[in-house]
């Protein structure tokens, strides 16, 4: 009965404990500087879209100038005041001069959110030590080289603001996509550290790990072994409601999760039940995660020595139709398309 009544006193104090940090003033992204990696399609897009209306100032970047260019016009006409700065996330030059000239152009910088990403999708076999180095390029470096670029300007603020979209990936293995799981952990672990030490100097950082979500990602993620049959299950994947995440909701949840100053967040409730199966059961979750493995494409098709192409070039019959429509959709309202519009556009 003690250990029970000590279970109970301490539910108790934490509810009281979140219940007074939701009662205090949220953070606002109005008139605030806030910087967006990644953010020509997908969840970027989704995220700089809904910071647009809340009155952020955004400096937006990506590799593809052609891709950046058309999220900076429809984030202008959307009223938004946008900057758009061409950069690659693995270059620590490059990443200087996003912060750079997002402060030549506003002269602050409020809130960092590192989203920019890659996906590679395939079995262990076919993946060769130059997909290792480029999932952790981009993924884990490319975000330590924004936070490193941003952070003198960010304790100058003493209310500075960085989040990081890392994935339960980062938490809990999943088959067929190793150099992004590597990639991830070590982004969380990151993410996590800078926490603690950046708290000192008054900045808060939020660790993200949301489940798949529904950006339309399958369209532009990298694949390798039998191409067509690894696009047909991931695609499935990232278009089923059950098993996918809408943007949009994701988006909110992450930049409430910024506003509350919350530092470690899982989205979805699917994330939430394996990060804590895992963290209780570990051997028991890989050993599932094994058995899942046996159901997916053996090994084959392009291997350790291939690059990754884009899903949009091996879309099987099998992955078009009612399972991937939701998937689809995304992928044109968030430019995951290129060729093609997003809706009401």
């Amino acid at each position: 009965m003690g250990v029970r009544r000590e279970w109970l006193w301490a539910a108790g104090a934490a509810g009281v404990l979140l219940g007074l940090r939701r009662a205090l003033p949220r953070y606002s992204f109005a008139g605030k500087v806030v910087v967006v990696t990644g953010a020509s399609r997908g969840l970027g897009l989704v995220l700089a879209r809904q910071l647009a209306r809340r009155g952020a100032k955004l400096a937006i970047c990506a590799r593809d100038g052609a891709e950046l260019e058309r999220a900076r016009a429809e984030l202008a006409g959307r009223g938004a005041d946008v900057l758009a700065v061409s950069c690659d996330v693995s270059d620590p030059a490059q990443t200087a001069a996003l912060v750079a000239q997002t402060l030549g152009r506003y002269g602050a910088l409020d809130v960092l959110i590192n989203n920019a990403g890659i996906i590679q999708v395939g079995p262990l076999e076919s993946m060769g030590l130059h997909d290792f180095r480029e999932a952790i390029e981009i993924n884990y470096f490319g975000m330590v080289h924004t936070t490193l670029a941003a952070l003198p300007h960010l304790r100058g603020r003493r209310r500075g603001r960085i989040v990081n979209i890392c994935s339960i990936g980062g938490a809990v293995p999943a088959p067929h996509l190793l150099p992004y799981v590597g990639s991830k952990y070590a982004a969380v672990g990151f993410s996590e550290g800078l926490s603690v030490e950046a708290a000192r100097d008054g900045i808060r950082v939020t660790t993200i790990l949301p489940f798949v979500m529904r950006t339309g990602s399958h369209w532009n993620a990298l694949f390798k072994g039998v191409r067509e049959k690894e696009v047909a299950w991931f695609a499935t994947l990232a278009s089923l409601p059950g098993s996918s995440l809408r943007a949009e909701r994701a988006a909110r949840r992450i930049l409430l999760a910024c506003e509350r100053g919350e530092t470690y967040v899982t989205v979805g409730i699917l994330a939430k039940v394996a990060r804590v199966a895992h963290g209780l059961a570990p051997g028991l979750v890989n050993r599932a995660a094994a058995l899942v493995n046996r159901l997916l494409p053996a090994p084959g098709g392009a291997g350790s020595g291939d690059f990754g192409e884009p899903g949009w070039l091996h879309r099987p019959p099998g992955a078009r139709g009612p399972l991937t429509r939701l998937g689809d959709e995304a992928a044109r309202n968030n430019r995951e398309v290129p060729w093609a519009p997003p809706a009401g556009s």
